[in-house]
């Protein structure tokens, strides 16, 4: 099964944009994929589509990005109506830069899912990370609010590091207790918050 860190080392392939520590969320992550897995191993079409999904998340790991596309498509064949695969292989295309395929995938896998549940949730900050990068910043703001509410705390969190009165007061923090570890005691005549003294 792998150890927490191989999961960690995984996930920051799939989702670069992320910080490469994330134990909160992998732990997110591993109590929603035993939810989905138990609901989807009903049919031989839909294990065949599990398997190759998992040999194509492999291929992507060795940086394999062809077979893994490969093995995505396979899997997306076997089970056309499965998101998650949809969702892994739109990570292989922003590998790759092909950004325009992976917001594709990234359509389907949310309209697939019908924008509930793991690969939806995914999905969602996914796309919202690549608007954000093409500076389309009520758009990355939308997905980020649909994968919150789905129970994403990285997207909590994106939605918080958006907002600019908490970057301006997160700034100002930031200055304040550089102020106080450095011995400076007149730390509140210089910030601009309304402090009592």
């Amino acid at each position: 099964m792998g150890t927490a860190h191989d999961k960690e080392i995984l996930s920051h392939i799939f989702n670069p944009l992320l910080p490469l520590s994330r134990s909160e969320f992998l732990q997110e992550e591993e109590s929603q994929e035993a939810e989905v897995d138990t609901s989807e191993a009903s049919d031989e079409n839909t294990q065949l589509s599990q398997e190759l999904e998992l040999r194509g998340v492999s291929a992507a790991e060795k940086e394999d990005y062809d077979l893994a596309l490969d093995l995505l498509r396979q899997a997306i064949s076997a089970s056309p109506q499965r998101a998650s695969p949809y969702n892994n292989r739109a990570q292989v295309h922003r590998l790759k830069q092909d950004i325009q395929q992976a917001k594709m995938d990234l359509n389907n896998a949310i309209n697939l899912s019908g924008g509930k549940g793991k690969a939806a949730s995914q999905a969602f900050v996914q796309r919202g990370l690549i608007s954000l990068k093409e500076k389309r910043e009520s758009e990355a703001k939308a997905d980020f609010e649909a994968a919150a509410k789905l129970g994403n705390q990285f997207a909590k969190a994106q939605l918080i590091q958006m907002n600019p009165y908490a970057a301006l007061c997160n700034k100002m923090l930031r200055d304040v207790m550089g102020k106080i570890q450095r011995g400076e005691s007149e730390y509140y005549e210089n910030d601009n918050c309304n402090h009592e003294k």
